[in-house]
């Protein structure tokens, strides 16, 4: 990637980082206008982990709009972007651990967990030490929120991996958003080890931290304002404070609110219906459930609206791959008599020839060309031509085996492409000949009077080559055959001198 395109993507990135403060500060009006900006602004040229990084930051600042179809979208660009690449660098750490946020947003916990912790595996292999940062906070979050809902023991061993996670974090940055989002997740995870002195002067900090604001701006970091708040919130509740702890409930949820992060709102108000309910408050429980409920049906109808977007596009998808084999199909079938035209003979050839010489099979072309066509389209019209060649077909189909190709080749010209296993017919019995002669003979007799009336009826003559030669080299010989045919008198079958000598025939007529 040249310097041009690096200072693209990061000014790209730049962008992304200030929609998301807006996001964490609560100014959802804001953060929509800026990030429409951004949308068509994905720059050219950029390595695939780099692009994938913009997308997927992209749709985690769309999924916190609740633009969720769309978050979707560009979480599935991003990640097409990078699905057939080894992870590695900076970059590629800072899709997956996005990657992971979204997962876990979608209920999909466990493949969210492992993405993460692939992901501060691949950062810490990388040269960006925010990023890397900004991974072990939402893989220290995460095990934050998973804990709240296990048995005590599994609920330490988690904290304790969380905290590992936000004490190395910490130690890389120590300004900015990513430091406070550690340092106030920190401190939760202090909490629910029962350090709680520690915990509350974390929790202070983060308050102070918050309120001072992020950036040049001083943009307010409402996010890690609740995450503080909530922290004391618990801290009261586990020490008997219950009324203390139900003031600071009510905030951590007023703050979720404000910024429309819906797992935080479940947490919070969950935890502050039990404050409430231990302190004999119960409408203030009952308010608190009703937002937990609420809550949790904006995260269902979340994940419905999500996996109607994904069926809907996999509806087009389906509907595109049928569309573009129906294209493909027409486009290698001859319009006037149905059959396999020269593209469709081109493109199935090869193979079914290869497989016919890996399985001991013996391959057959039979070359058929209308005899004086052009006196039949002259005595009759074109018109009329146009329906003996119909005609001609159906003969062919009715004359040849279900797994013969049959192909208009060009003009008043037919392939029928054979595939002969020995033992399916008695020595000195060639398949592809009898197939021709058959052919020969059904036009010959066949009744023309309702198509061409009493004028000339049409004949063929007949190419017939074989071996286990390519396309190319059977009709070569089968024309070879059939100019034979037409030279010694039409409306016959002659057959490639090879032929001959390997079944020691006479050719037909």
């Amino acid at each position: 990637m040249g310097q041009d395109d690096q200072l693209a993507a990061a000014e790209a990135l730049r962008a992304d980082r200030e929609v998301r403060l807006l996001i964490d500060a609560g100014r959802a009006d804001e953060a929509n206008a800026l990030f429409d900006q951004l949308l068509a602004k994905v720059p050219p040229g950029l390595a695939p982990w780099t692009r994938a990084a913009i997308l997927t930051r992209r749709a985690v600042s769309a999924w916190r709009l609740r633009r969720i179809p769309l978050a979707l979208e560009l979480a599935a660009e991003g990640w097409s972007d990078i699905d057939a690449e080894q992870p590695r660098g900076s970059f590629a750490a800072d899709t997956l651990h996005r990657l992971g946020y979204l997962l876990e947003g979608i209920g999909h916990r466990r493949a969210s967990l492992d993405i993460t912790r692939v992901a501060v595996e691949v950062a810490r292999k990388g040269d960006d030490v925010e990023i890397l940062a900004h991974a072990l906070q939402n893989l220290g979050g995460t095990l934050n929120f998973r804990a709240c809902d296990q048995p005590a023991a599994e609920a330490e061993a988690s904290y304790r991996e969380a905290i590992a996670a936000f004490e190395e974090g910490l130690g890389l940055v120590t300004e900015g958003r990513i430091h406070l989002a550690l340092l106030a997740a920190y401190g939760a995870s202090l909490a629910g080890i029962g350090e709680l002195a520690e915990a509350e002067r974390i929790a202070h900090r983060t308050l102070a931290l918050a309120e001072a604001g992020i950036g040049p701006d001083a943009v307010p970091d409402v996010w890690a304002e609740s995450v503080g708040t909530w922290v004391l919130a618990r801290i009261r509740w586990q020490t008997g404070h219950l009324d203390e702890a139900t003031q600071y409930g009510i905030t951590a949820v007023e703050c979720a609110e404000q910024i429309n992060d819906t797992s935080l709102l479940q947490r919070y108000s969950e935890d502050l219906s039990n404050i409430c309910r231990d302190n004999g408050d119960s409408a203030g429980e009952a308010a608190a459930l009703r937002r937990t409920v609420l809550a949790r049906r904006t995260a269902v109808e979340t994940l419905q609206e999500g996996l109607g977007q994904a069926l809907e596009q996999r509806r087009l998808a389906i509907r595109a791959q049928r569309l573009a084999m129906a294209a493909q199909e027409a486009a290698a079938r001859d319009p006037l008599t149905g059959l396999s035209n020269r593209l469709g003979l081109e493109h199935t050839a090869p193979e079914l020839l290869q497989h016919a010489v890996a399985s001991g099979r013996t391959p057959w072309l039979v070359l058929i060309d209308v005899d004086w066509f052009k006196g039949v389209n002259d005595a009759a019209g074109h018109a009329a031509g146009d329906a003996a060649l119909r005609e001609i077909a159906q003969v062919l189909r009715a004359e040849c085996r279900v797994g013969d190709l049959i192909a208009r080749w060009a003009g008043d010209e037919f392939v029928v492409l054979i595939t002969d296993n020995p033992a399916d017919h008695a020595p000195g019995v060639p398949v592809g000949v009898s197939v021709a002669e058959r052919v020969r003979t059904a036009v010959d007799q066949h009744d023309w009077t309702a198509v061409l009336g009493t004028t000339q009826r049409p004949t063929v003559s007949v190419g017939v080559a074989t071996g286990p030669h390519t396309l190319e080299k059977l009709f070569a010989n089968a024309d070879i055959a059939l100019y034979r045919a037409k030279r010694r008198g039409r409306n016959r079958v002659e057959v490639h001198s090879s032929v001959e000598e390997s079944y020691a025939i006479k050719p037909p007529r």
